[in-house]
């Protein structure tokens, strides 16, 4: 049925195209997106909570990185709203700082000026209104406190069946498809039983004060204040690392901060921190700056929340049967490089192309089955990142040596997908297909070798401060750049193949850099990997500066 909803009251039945169970990030920016694609199609979006939310204090994931950033700004065309009501994001930032005060004697990752492709920080119940808002100007019928009370998923060709409460009448909803945005909730999954735990064991707590620190004023050394000027520190997601651990600040256009523990469960139990004064007390003793800087009595507590193994998969996210899970409903990887958005990016776009198979009378069965292959690999291979990498987030070199090749493998491969279109090209993706194992065997092998190194380097030197500053590694600043690029196929694929040359370059120079610090190290199945491979015939990746000796800092350029 194409058109607008049909909506009347009592046991009438209500008809849609597309039914979205849950109206926050991934439910909201699906409706925006179908509709765009396809003004005739009818969509409804049942939400539990009231519109409008409150700012600030309303759901974690304020973070964003380049896909979610330009699927936000560039394919759902909403970069003014991101330029004017959110922050724009100074890149991702890791000061190595367990039980330290003087963050001046503290090795510090970041980049001194942004890099071209950008990001913001999301006041996340500014930009849900805002898009509650949107989707209602594009004809979605937005329904808030609407509460599901039955779901019926069809396996013939009938319509989906949904009972929901709104307005204190109960309602009957007939789809032709049925998306779960319904995060942790997750309706369909709980009924299918579709949940699979993964094996990244790891705890969270967060919450959000009133008013803001600027990490800038944390030393009077003034060298340390300038050494990435012009960047404000704040504008970053910041991380601040420790063996098994991370803590981030994220600034909220509302002036408020985002504050969050997360920890290897094994580590650091969550009983240490499950309530704020548990948490304020693990910060006095892990992160003393930290500690102090977030102890003033202006900032008042907004909220306070925590979950205990947050990271989990899901056996399946799109059916045959016309119906499809998005966002939190389906999987969660790990907020330390921001993928929620991302992965909010990719599914609603595999979600978009079925939508549309369907509605032009196609078999949606074999799509289904592919689209859930390539959903999953995206996030087995990027799962590898995290776990079981914990225990080595305090390393001050081999982290920024991590941070580097995680985002080798992001830039050179995942993103670009995303940026160009192709992500359901299959003809294209069969092409790509030698490209993308590669750099998955790489990674894997990759995230071995810097866990062994990370675990087993204890060397003195470790304890001198040093700056890494990614904007001024060129080919970090290029691949940024070039995520924009408008590539025909066979350039597209040309950069491709370059991008993993690339990876196996830096590779190699990891690899050697990590064994002149632990002989010895490094059968991993990387050697086989790199067989033949002249690590000197190629330009240099790995910053050599980086792991020069220290003397006085060097300021950014």
């Amino acid at each position: 049925m194409q058109g607008e909803c049909l909506t009347s009251g009592g046991d009438a039945p209500r008809h849609t195209d597309v039914a979205i169970l849950g109206g926050g990030l991934a439910g909201l920016t699906l409706a925006l997106q179908l509709r765009q694609r396809n003004p005739q199609l009818s969509v409804t979006v049942l939400e539990r909570r009231a519109h409008p939310v409150r700012e600030a204090a309303h759901k974690v994931g304020e973070s964003t990185v380049e896909i979610g950033a330009h699927y936000f700004a560039d394919v759902l065309g909403l970069r003014e709203h991101l330029e004017t009501e959110q922050v724009r994001k100074y890149g991702l930032r890791y000061f190595f700082t367990d039980r330290q005060y003087d963050v001046q004697q503290c090795s510090e990752m970041g980049v001194s000026r942004l890099l071209p492709t950008p990001s913001w920080q999301l006041d996340r119940g500014r930009f849900e209104n805002f898009l509650g808002d949107r989707v209602r100007e594009a004809g979605v019928e937005f329904l808030d406190q609407a509460v599901v009370r039955t779901l019926e998923l069809s396996e013939t060709d009938a319509p989906h069946a949904v009972q929901f409460d709104h307005a204190g009448t109960r309602h009957s909803l007939q789809a032709r498809f049925v998306v779960d945005a319904s995060g942790r909730a997750g309706l369909i999954k709980r009924k299918l039983d579709l949940a699979m735990p993964n094996d990244h064991d790891a705890n969270a707590v967060w919450w959000r004060i009133d008013g803001q620190t600027d990490l800038d004023l944390w030393s009077d050394d003034p060298h340390w204040r300038q050494r990435f000027a012009p960047a404000r520190r704040v504008d970053s997601t910041n991380h601040m690392c420790g063996p098994g651990y991370w803590f981030w600040l994220i600034p909220l256009a509302s002036g408020s901060h985002s504050l969050g523990i997360v920890c290897d469960a094994k580590m650091h139990p969550l009983e240490t921190m499950n309530t704020h004064d548990k948490a304020m007390e693990w910060l006095r003793v892990h992160q003393p700056r930290v500690h102090e800087a977030l102890s003033r009595p202006e900032y008042a507590l907004q909220d306070f929340l925590f979950l205990r193994h947050f990271s989990y998969g899901c056996k399946q996210v799109y059916s045959s049967h016309r119906w499809a899970l998005t966002g939190e409903a389906g999987l969660f990887l790990d907020p330390f490089y921001s993928p929620g958005s991302d992965f909010i990016a990719i599914s609603n776009t595999y979600v978009c192309e079925l939508v549309e198979k369907d509605q032009a009378g196609t078999r949606i069965g074999p799509y289904a089955e592919i689209f859930q292959q390539l959903y999953f690999s995206f996030y087995e291979s990027t799962l590898t990142l995290y776990q079981d990498q914990y225990p080595i987030f305090g390393h001050p070199q081999v982290m920024p040596v991590k941070v580097l090749w995680d985002y080798a493998f992001y830039w050179a491969l995942l993103a670009p997908l995303f940026f160009s279109r192709r992500q359901a090209d299959l003809p294209m993706l069969s092409r790509l297909k030698p490209a993308f194992v590669e750099g998955r065997d790489l990674n894997l092998a990759m995230q071995r070798l810097m866990r062994e190194w990370g675990t087993r380097d204890r060397s003195p030197e470790l304890r001198q401060a040093r700056a890494y500053d990614q904007f001024q590694v060129d080919w970090c600043y290029e691949m940024n750049r070039a995520l924009t690029d408008e590539l025909d196929d066979a350039a597209y694929i040309a950069r491709t193949q370059r991008g993993v040359a690339a990876m196996r370059q830096l590779a190699a120079e990891v690899l050697a850099t990590a064994r002149e610090a632990v002989p010895g190290i490094g059968d991993q199945g990387l050697d086989a990997l790199l067989a033949g491979h002249d690590i000197h015939a190629h330009p240099s990746m790995l910053p050599v500066q980086w792991f020069a000796p220290v003397g006085e800092p060097v300021a950014a350029a």
